[in-house]
């Protein structure tokens, strides 16, 4: 069995930075993203379907700590350099404050609601992930000085279900009940993923995942949905106030569970997907547009979505309209307002040519390890 580094080796493709980018992460965030967005569309057709509102429960229960995992994972390096909190800055600030007046926008002219306020305190929809992902990098240098990071996360994550008082502002409920997951990322190391992504798990994570399946089933009439997206504390859940920290902890395991799982079955080699997952912040924020407008104008109001069949056909859509969104030519029109460059507005920063020049030697030195 290969070392965790070279299976990595040889699973790596250059980025355009000259940085080598792992196909077994780029394949699982174009996975989770694909899930993201299926499970968003069969928000409005659940209610019609236990069988279906299970699987929803179950997505749910796993496809964002996964996603937040993954970016914890490879927030490690980040510090207070200028250039890292430059690309903090326009890789997540900027495109927060875009599409957070985009949406109320779009809500205005698509659903004719002229009341919709455009507020940067109050995440709409979507963008409280870029939120959260700009508080937790910016902790990241606390997470990795402390002793024990990821119990004082799960404790902050309890604390977080038991105060309603919290309140909506930059829905500091969900940065703080997610947080456990982007530490738990911070902490990982390459080996770990291997790990889990042994054929004894893989086979494991079969019946696994059918027990889940079987228990979201008779957990839909008896469980409120609105645990698994951390943005309420437990008062807010019409629960005693006990049952925040132990529903913290339990779904914490059960998403670890299920996470696991889900990377057993993420493939490790280069597939036709795996370019895909260089842009899946785009297919995040942008099919939000799709769904909604869907949602406002009544198209999941039609009869044939709602049976098996038509779950199905949503399903697929919503899979290929993701896709779409995550391929170059989208990244090309968007990277304006999702990667813009920025330069009139930082300071030159006199140790960048140097950096430069050591990624442009490195980048030489792999190309002639290479040939």
């Amino acid at each position: 069995m290969p070392s965790p580094r070279a299976k990595t080796q040889r699973n790596d493709r250059p980025s355009p930075s000259g940085k080598q980018r792992d196909a077994f992460f780029d394949n699982a965030k174009y996975l989770a993203i694909v899930l993201v967005a299926v499970g968003h569309a069969w928000e409005p057709l659940k209610g019609d379907s236990r069988t279906l509102e299970a699987a929803y429960t179950v997505v749910y229960a796993f496809h964002m700590p996964a996603f937040i995992i993954i970016s914890g994972f490879f927030s490690r390096s980040f510090d207070m350099r200028p250039d890292r909190l430059r690309r903090l800055i326009t890789g997540v600030a900027v495109p927060y404050i875009v599409f957070e007046t985009a949406y109320p926008l779009f809500k205005r002219f698509v659903d004719d609601d002229p009341h919709q306020e455009i507020s940067l305190l109050d995440p709409w929809y979507l963008t409280w992930f870029l939120v959260a992902l700009f508080v937790w990098r910016l902790t990241t240098p606390i997470w990795k000085a402390v002793r024990h990071p990821l119990p004082l996360a799960l404790g902050f994550a309890m604390l977080a279900s038991v105060t309603p008082e919290i309140g909506d502002d930059l829905d500091l409920q969900r940065v703080l009940q997610f947080l456990p997951y982007f530490v738990l990322g911070l902490c990982m190391r390459p080996e770990h993923f291997h790990r889990v992504r042994r054929r004894s798990v893989r086979i494991l994570s079969v019946p696994v995942f059918a027990a889940a399946l079987i228990v979201g089933w008779w957990a839909v009439p008896r469980m409120n949905t609105a645990w698994f997206y951390h943005r309420d504390a437990a008062q807010e859940l019409g629960a005693p106030w006990w049952t925040g920290p132990v529903m913290v902890l339990a779904l914490f395991g059960c998403s670890l569970l299920l996470t696991a799982c889900f990377f057993a079955w993420v493939p490790g080699r280069h597939m036709w997907f795996t370019a895909l997952g260089a842009g899946t912040l785009y297919g995040y924020l942008l099919h939000g547009f799709v769904v909604k407008a869907g949602d406002f104008q009544g198209w999941f109001e039609h009869s044939a979505l709602h049976g098996p069949l038509g779950e199905i056909a949503v399903s697929v859509l919503a899979a290929v309209m993701v896709t779409l969104l995550c391929t170059k030519p989208v990244r090309r029109v968007f990277r304006c307002v999702m990667e813009p460059r920025m330069e009139w507005a930082f300071k030159r920063d006199a140790a960048e040519p140097a950096r430069e020049r050591e990624r442009r030697e490195q980048r030489e030195t792999r190309e002639k390890v290479s040939v």
